[in-house]
């Protein structure tokens, strides 16, 4: 195992061992965002570390031909604007600078302060030579030589402003959509909840919008997700669940709510927090067809195992759109990149 393999396995062991029992981070990051639920953080530590096993690594290390870190100092350096929508979001983003051989210079969303932080000293304790490889600034970034950033749709502009005169990826709003045909078992309907809801369903992977056969009992998914019902407890999801409702109810809108969920028929892609849409269809083309027309917008589309012909068909259409199994949307690989597009390969590419 290379220098490099070694300290990230190491790092994927805290993730997994340390880190989800260290009370004071939890609390911490929760008290400096009220989103990061205990629940939430856990999770994406352990998603986080699972990316870092042994067999996982040194394969998508040795796809780049990546066997260490220079010791000496970096020639180029990266700049990273991260969001802040879910626990650690920005990581893999830092993680391809580092391993790309950059200095990696990072403006952390004022929603996930906490964490980078505590992942980035911990690596430096596995390996003090990386010490100084991944700084956090507060004010601008100064002069880099390539950017990364992330943020909403009007953001994407000032990014353009800033920094388009250099080497970039700007990344803005997308969804998680999944696509149904009726022969889905228990366990595939639940973990599309899993897609849902993890994380509040504020991930770029979250499923907001469901495509679904006509006649589809929705009764078979609602027994399913039931076991999300305890989010209606916290504050800030019931806050958007409530004022969904009433907005939509004094429009005269047909809905469908369980108590934690608002069902709304409805053509649009990204649901509100604590609602979902749907969309009925009886010709599996026209779905393939819109997803495929919004494509720069989806994130990952999601199915049941067997489903052959809608998942060769978004193949053959629009090879670029990631797709993956129900239940897997919140769990992305170390290889798999926001966008579709290979961060570590555009970096290794101004090198």
């Amino acid at each position: 195992m290379n220098n490099l393999q070694h300290t990230l396995v190491e790092l994927g062991k805290w993730f997994i061992e340390d880190a989800i029992l260290n009370e004071d981070l939890l609390k911490s990051a929760e008290a400096h965002n009220g989103w990061f639920t205990k629940e939430s953080v856990v999770m994406a530590l352990q998603n986080h570390g699972k990316m870092l096993k042994e067999e996982s690594v040194s394969n998508w290390l040795g796809k780049y031909g990546i066997n260490s870190i220079p010791l000496e100092s970096p020639s180029k350096k990266l700049g990273l604007v991260t969001a802040g929508n879910l626990p650690l979001v920005g990581w893999h983003d830092m993680l391809c600078g580092l391993v790309s051989g950059f200095e990696v210079s990072v403006k952390a969303s004022r929603d996930d302060q906490i964490l980078p932080r505590a992942v980035v000293k911990k690596l430096e304790e596995i390996s003090p030579e990386l010490s100084g490889r991944i700084t956090f600034i507060d004010g601008k970034l100064g002069d880099v030589d390539a950017v990364i950033a992330t943020g909403s749709s009007n953001t994407t502009r000032y990014f353009e402003y800033y920094f388009s005169h250099i080497p970039h990826i700007f990344r803005s709003q997308r969804t998680g959509v999944a696509v149904l045909d009726g022969n889905e078992t228990e366990l595939e309907l639940s973990g599309l909840g899993d897609d849902m809801f993890t994380h509040f369903g504020l991930g770029c992977r979250s499923t907001t919008k469901i495509f679904l056969p006509e006649g589809f009992d929705l009764d078979r998914c609602f027994a399913q997700w039931i076991k999300w019902g305890e989010i209606a407890n916290h504050n800030k999801f019931a806050n958007n669940y409530d004022y969904h409702k009433a907005i939509w109810l004094l429009n005269g809108e047909d809905l469908i709510e369980n108590g934690f969920l608002i069902v709304k028929k409805d053509e649009g892609w990204v649901s509100p927090v604590g609602t979902i849409y749907i969309e009925f269809y009886n010709d599996l083309k026209k779905v393939v067809s819109k997803i495929s027309d919004y494509s720069d917008g989806i994130q990952v589309v999601t199915s049941r195992s067997g489903f052959c012909e809608f998942q060769e068909s978004i193949t053959n259409v629009s090879p670029s759109i990631n797709q993956d199994l129900l239940g897997s949307a919140q769990c992305p690989k170390i290889s798999d990149y926001a966008d579709g597009i290979d961060t570590v390969e555009f970096l290794k590419g101004l090198n």
